[in-house]
């Protein structure tokens, strides 16, 4: 088969802990040719959608990947699309998943476009709030420090940010609140997510894996000392974890819309059993796990494009 990933530049993947490469990886062990392209190189012509790809062939000794030379495919003609690209979800995500809607019902795309337009990774959690610590959304800087004198402690986040990226903590008793909170909002221009903060982080931010709503298995990370984001990007320490009844429940829960949603492969952030996240775009962590779990769960995910590859 054939497999396109509109990703980022291949150079900027982690070879021992992206994701992607791991799909790719595994798609090449099982015979199947991985073609990259990034989101400039997919376009639209007489009513088809194309893109300038190049093959990709990667290993785990340097230079961890080669390009072959680029060539146009017809994305209709190839088996499945991945679209793996970091957020932010910007302007030209967004015209890249409307022009990727033209492949619904000919080529399978992981996750759906329409999907992926719908479920802002921090939004989208509040279609299951009962599973959420207390949050507030507004741009509303008054309406904030309100929110925040009463929890006494929060975590104020940007909508569109990823990997820790403007995660910061304020409390009422902290002089810089308010510029924390002017900075977040564009001084009242911007939404911002408010969460209550919940002690339990300092045990672990919990990333738990979901491919076709079941579960996949879970990793535990832990913040540095000197920080309080627990992102593997920022330096977060990974462990082995149990993925625990009370989060399996919650899972069971919310795998219909997910599936109604096209969501297929899903990062779900726990802290304390509390649902804070929906990663939807490019979940991580696969790669930890599967070291965790002594197999390569990355198979299981090409395993199921497979078995779901859309047949003329």
């Amino acid at each position: 088969m054939r497999f396109v990933y509109v990703m980022d530049p291949m150079d900027r993947v982690a070879f021992d802990t992206d994701t992607t490469f791991a799909f790719q990886r595994a798609a090449q062990r099982l015979g199947h040719t991985s073609l990259h392209c990034e989101p400039r190189d997919v376009y639209a012509e007489g009513g088809y959608v194309f893109a300038r790809v190049r093959e990709v062939r990667v290993a785990a000794a340097p230079p961890h990947f080669t390009l072959g030379a680029p060539q146009d495919v017809r994305l209709a003609e190839l088996d499945c699309v991945f679209i793996r690209k970091d957020p932010p979800f910007d302007a030209e995500y967004l015209y890249v998943t409307l022009m990727l809607e033209r492949l619904r019902g000919q080529t399978l795309v992981v996750n759906d476009p329409r999907g992926l337009r719908d479920a802002n990774e921090k939004l989208y959690t509040m279609h299951f709030a009962e599973h959420m610590p207390r949050t507030l959304v507004t741009s509303d800087r008054d309406r904030i420090h309100r929110f925040v004198a009463e929890l006494g402690v929060a975590v104020v986040k940007p909508l569109d940010g990823a990997g820790g990226s403007g995660v910061m903590v304020v409390s009422k008793t902290d002089r810089n609140s308010r510029s924390i909170v002017d900075y977040i909002t564009g001084e009242g221009t911007r939404h911002a997510m408010v969460q209550e903060y919940l002690v339990a982080v300092r045990a672990g931010d919990k990333r738990v894996l979901l491919l076709d709503g079941e579960v996949l298995g879970g990793i535990n990370r832990v913040a540095r000392e000197d920080d309080v984001r627990s992102n593997i990007h920022v330096g977060g320490r990974v462990e082995a974890c149990e993925v625990t009844a009370g989060e399996r429940a919650v899972v069971a829960h919310i795998a219909p819309r997910l599936a109604a949603d096209g969501l297929v492969f899903v990062g779900l952030d726990f802290i304390g059993g509390k649902l804070t996240e929906v990663n939807v775009t490019s979940p991580t962590g696969i790669q930890e796990l599967s070291r965790h779990l002594g197999r390569d769960v990355a198979e299981r995910v090409v395993g199921w494009v497979e078995r779901h590859v859309i047949k003329a």
